[in-house]
């Protein structure tokens, strides 16, 4: 398995397997995911961008994750920010690289790919913050919640529901930079 760094061209040029990916990670059908293609492709000219790819020695799509500095008139923004008062607005939103996605395949989970993956993210991110999603889970069960836990985010909003899903969600954040591995 290699971690490779992904150009926004690199990431179009593969949307079907990153579909493929999200959607398998996510348990999500498969009409939401076609909606979600569009919603892929134009996040690539957002300004911050970041992308990596987790690919199996045949060039196989094993996960990937992407990013971007979050803005005003973008939904994920815009959705958090009504939700927060405006001091948690201010500290949180004002210079933040969004964590959008950040999948493994089910059969490769567990490897240590989403740690890879979100460290090489994080390592490259611009902006002061970072926050992230993720569908509420027991923590001490879920790999996802475990994960962002030993990385250091914390709650920033807890049970939260995004528009068209019926689950709820945690925004999780971090301070950046990410420290270095200790060797």
């Amino acid at each position: 398995m290699r971690l490779v760094r992904w150009t926004p061209d690199d990431l179009v040029r593969r949307l079907d397997d990153v579909v493929a990916v999200y959607g398998e990670a996510m348990g999500y059908r498969t009409d939401l995911l076609e909606a979600r293609r569009g919603y892929i492709a134009t996040h690539v000219r957002r300004p911050g961008f970041r992308a990596v790819a987790s690919l199996t020695s045949e060039g196989h799509l094993a996960g990937f994750g992407y990013g971007y500095l979050g803005a005003a008139g973008q939904w994920w923004h815009d959705q958090v920010y009504r939700a927060l008062d405006a001091p948690t607005r201010k500290r949180w939103l004002t210079h933040c690289f969004e964590v959008v996605e950040l999948h493994v395949r089910p059969p490769a989970q567990g490897h240590g790919l989403g740690a890879g993956q979100l460290r090489a993210l994080l390592g490259m991110a611009e902006g002061d913050t970072t926050l992230l999603s993720t569908p509420e889970a027991v923590e001490q069960t879920s790999r996802a919640w475990r994960l962002y836990r030993r990385f250091g985010f914390v709650d920033v909003l807890r049970d939260f529901h995004f528009p068209g899903d019926e689950r709820p969600f945690g925004v999780l954040g971090r301070d950046l930079p990410l420290e270095p591995p200790v060797s």
